[in-house]
């Protein structure tokens, strides 16, 4: 993939949290913020996704919200189970 320089103005707080967070990582700074934007761009597209959907079947019901609420509830405690067990 080809990469462009760009010039953008954060915060200094945010840019000294994100060099320790791609520190932490062992990436770059601008892999780091690229791995952000992309998934910015990813969770947009799901919203226009799930608005297109409810435009066209109507707005989801509570019960369908709380089954899929369960659903990547019980995603993400299989995901992360491992993770902070080792703390002691």
């Amino acid at each position: 993939m080809a990469t462009k320089k760009v010039t953008v103005t954060l915060p200094e707080e945010l840019v000294e949290a994100l060099g320790a967070a791609a520190r932490e990582d062992g990436v770059a700074l601008s892999r780091l913020v690229a791995k952000a934007a992309e998934w910015e761009l990813r969770r947009r597209a799901g919203r226009r996704l799930i608005n297109d959907w409810q435009d066209e079947h109507g707005a989801f019901t509570a019960e369908e919200l709380a089954a899929a609420r369960a659903e990547m509830a019980a995603a993400d405690a299989q995901t992360f189970s491992g993770y902070g067990s080792a703390a002691a």
